[in-house]
């Protein structure tokens, strides 16, 4: 599926996507590993993106998804067909009075895993949550200015279960520019160019150490797309 739509998307000249992979001392991807993917999230258009530049390169891909997603007509089935993990999103509030809702996303992350462990799989996280917008930003006080902030508990329970299986954690930027497309104009061919850095980086040594190695993922990111932003802006000026 995702081969015949890749040649559609290059057929029509959608947009012309830039890859950009740094070379961080780790071995290359193979089709055969485990990975735990994660990037900034800024439009719909992200997922067709991540899946065409891994297309051949990677596993296929396995994401995170919203619980309510699963009423949306079409998707939410083929979504839970392909036993993508489901999770619900609680707020601080309703955490502390009520621990055991963390064990809802613990258990439907397990669950997903167990399948995940019998074939080699691409597990894509969007850290922040959800797609990036300067109310967002604001609303959440995020200390950076392109990105909002990261979020480890997906991540966190994914390495968990699968971690002797995954073999690096992908680093991915993506990159539109000042104006991210909707869904629609990236579908309608309005998104002419998208940049995308690869990294991909040894796992953390310890539980306790991915939220401080999220963090600094998340402060060198956010420098990435501030310099190349400054960079976009000088040469159209």
């Amino acid at each position: 599926w995702v081969g015949c739509a890749k040649a559609m998307a290059s057929a029509l000249r959608l947009t012309r996507l830039q890859v950009h992979v740094e070379d961080d001392g780790q071995p290359p991807l193979s089709r055969n590993g485990w990975y735990l993917i994660v990037s900034n999230h800024q439009s719909w258009a992200d997922i067709l993106v991540l899946v065409f530049a891994f297309h051949s390169v990677a596993p296929p891909f396995v994401f995170f998804t919203k619980r309510e997603l699963i009423w949306v007509p079409l998707i939410g089935v083929a979504l839970w067909l392909l036993e993508f993990p489901y999770v619900r999103r609680y707020s601080r509030a309703q955490l502390d009075a009520n621990p055991a809702l963390r064990e809802h996303d613990r258990e439907a992350v397990r669950r997903a895993c167990a399948g995940i462990r019998e074939r080699p799989t691409a597990v894509l996280n969007f850290l922040e949550g959800t797609r990036f917008t300067a109310a967002k930003r604001a609303a959440q006080g995020s200390p950076y200015e392109t990105l909002l902030k990261p979020k480890t508990g997906g991540l966190g329970m994914a390495l968990e279960a699968l971690v002797d299986r995954v073999t690096a954690v992908v680093d991915v930027t993506i990159d539109y520019g000042d104006a991210p497309p909707s869904f629609w104009d990236y579908l309608c061919g309005r998104c002419r160019q998208v940049a995308m850095r690869v990294r991909v980086l040894p796992l953390p040594a310890t539980a306790s150490d991915l939220r401080p190695w999220v963090g600094t993922l998340w402060e060198e990111k956010a420098r990435y797309l501030t310099r190349r932003r400054a960079v976009t802006s000088q040469r159209q000026g």
